[in-house]
């Protein structure tokens, strides 16, 4: 299928996509925040800046966009059919980044808790597996 844009359209898109203070990521931070839960942003001193890091629970959490992070089973975790190839070679490279960054981070003792996009559907189900998960170190 061909893109119903042109390519300096689909330039400017994509050069406003964030890595950092995504609204998935902020509504995270929120739901935490009202919880009770301090944390810091994006710390440069661990193995690929985690997005949230709460170190009294020696955890960090993640927020994975379904998309950018080919969340597999879910609907926007498909790639796209044009330029397929490129797609596919940048969605692998990321998945293999998340890995190297997870494992350099668990090495280091820290516990890697992953958010996706669509679990946000769900806020107090989120909420609750995130204070389990926390709550269980």
């Amino acid at each position: 299928m061909a893109d119903f844009v042109s390519k300096e359209k689909r330039s400017n898109i994509m050069r406003g996509v964030r890595s950092k203070n995504t609204r998935p990521e902020v509504r995270v931070r929120a739901l935490l925040h009202a919880r009770g839960f301090r944390f810091s942003l994006h710390r440069k001193d661990l193995p690929g800046k985690p997005d949230i890091c709460l170190r009294k629970y020696r955890s960090v959490v993640l927020v994975h966009g379904c998309f950018w992070h080919n969340h597999e089973g879910c609907s926007h975790g498909r790639i796209p059919d044009s330029n397929r190839a490129f797609w596919e070679a940048k969605i692998l490279s990321t998945k293999g980044r998340d890995a190297r960054d997870g494992a350099a981070l668990a090495e280091l003792g820290w516990r890697v808790l992953t958010v996706w996009e669509c679990e946000l559907a769900d806020e107090p189900a989120l909420l609750q597996r995130l204070e389990r998960e926390l709550e269980a170190t």
